[in-house]
């Protein structure tokens, strides 16, 4: 297998864009990655979760290469739920490392502000078990709000104990130019805010929105700091939260972690920042714990402790995670690699000191599919 390389990357601001298109999006972000590339790009692979929910348009893929100037270029349009940017650069990956193609173009992009919000809660319930979940009423943050409620019950927390993980992505998000929310917010203010699904806070949950980003991934290294894919797996677990022995235990996350840590041939000590889809705490902490950084009960603590902050031992949320920056959904995996990528050239806009080793990790629904990518600087 050949080692595959960051060739170039881009994205556009995360917000609402009641004047752009999802292939305007798509196109924007590609623009950028493709910017000053002279190569034959293989294949192009677009990432998405519920434009054929919500815009009544599947195989995006054709159009947005069509869109770029790449006709007759193989696509592939690629669905799974809140993984599927994960999904679309794994596959990606395996094209390259395998020789198929020398160089793919992934585009991660996602439009949901066009529709009432009833309409999209919709949409995101299809990530659940359509029989026994959505069909009951219950939406993702529900769940989320559940096992939130669980992990307190079990190791006798309050809601506070979860504060320092969206004050931390604000604090990190004032710095992201493309953050949908540009402002910190104190302890207090998450203590105080209004419920959304006791016990999630209007704080401590974030808001899908409209944006893209687009990696090129390469078999050749680009000119400046060389970025590479070291490490890359899939796991998924059961749908259904019903069916889980332990719901406190995020099973696809240990398992892509540990495939893709392997693969890399890192220790968890290596990695010097964290990108996680985390559009709750409770799914930062979960996540944590299970990829063994803190055991079952103590994730929160990573939070008080600081860890978590930029100058920390886990430092996450760099660009504002999903709770400042936005959650882009089907897009995020791609929106990952691109911050990754730019804290591994030393350019982001929250700066990890020397970072070298960054891990990006999405998942869809409560991790029933997870992509765990490992990134390393090689010079």
């Amino acid at each position: 297998m050949r080692p595959v390389y960051i060739a170039g990357i881009g994205q556009t601001s995360i917000a609402e864009h009641w004047d752009k298109t999802a292939q305007d999006l798509a196109h924007d972000a590609a623009s950028q990655a493709l910017h000053g590339y002279t190569g034959a790009i293989g294949a192009v692979y677009v990432a998405n979760a519920l434009s054929a929910a919500l815009g009544n348009q599947s195989n995006l893929a054709p159009a947005v290469a069509a869109g770029l100037g790449l006709r007759g270029v193989e696509t592939l349009t690629i669905e799974a739920g809140g993984a599927a940017g994960g999904m679309a650069i794994r596959q990606a990956q395996l094209a390259v490392a395998a020789g198929m193609v020398d160089a793919v173009l992934v585009v991660g992009v996602e439009k949901v502000s066009d529709v009432l919000d009833e309409r999209r809660e919709s949409a995101l319930a299809l990530s659940m078990d359509a029989d026994w979940e959505a069909f009951h009423g219950v939406t993702v943050t529900a769940q989320w709000a559940m096992l939130m409620r669980s992990y307190m019950h079990t190791y006798a927390l309050g809601a506070q104990a979860f504060a320092p993980f969206p004050v931390n992505a604000h604090a990190n998000g004032v710095h992201n130019k493309h953050a949908l929310y540009r402002f910190a917010i104190s302890a207090d203010k998450y203590q105080s805010a209004a419920a959304v699904a006791a016990p999630l806070g209007l704080l401590d949950c974030s808001t899908e929105a409209d944006g893209a980003a687009a990696v090129l991934i390469s078999a050749t290294p680009p000119v400046g700091a060389v970025i590479r894919i070291a490490g890359s797996a899939v796991a998924s677990d059961v749908v259904a939260l019903h069916a889980r022995a332990d719901l406190l235990q995020l099973d696809a996350v240990r398992w892509s972690f540990e495939r893709a840590m392997a693969q890399a041939g890192v220790e968890r000590s290596d990695v010097d920042v964290f990108e996680l889809t985390d559009p709750h705490a409770i799914a930062a902490v979960l996540a944590f714990e299970a990829m063994g950084y803190a055991a079952a009960g103590t994730g929160h603590l990573l939070g008080s402790s600081s860890a978590i902050r930029p100058d920390g031992s886990v430092p996450v949320a760099l660009a504002g995670g999903c709770k400042a920056r936005g959650n882009l959904l089907g897009a995020l995996g791609v929106l990952q690699i691109v911050e990754l990528t730019q804290q591994l050239q030393g350019s982001a806009p929250t700066q990890v000191a020397d970072a070298r080793v960054g891990l990006a990790q999405c998942m869809s629904g409560i991790g029933s599919t997870v992509a765990t990518h490992i990134l390393i600087r090689d010079a």
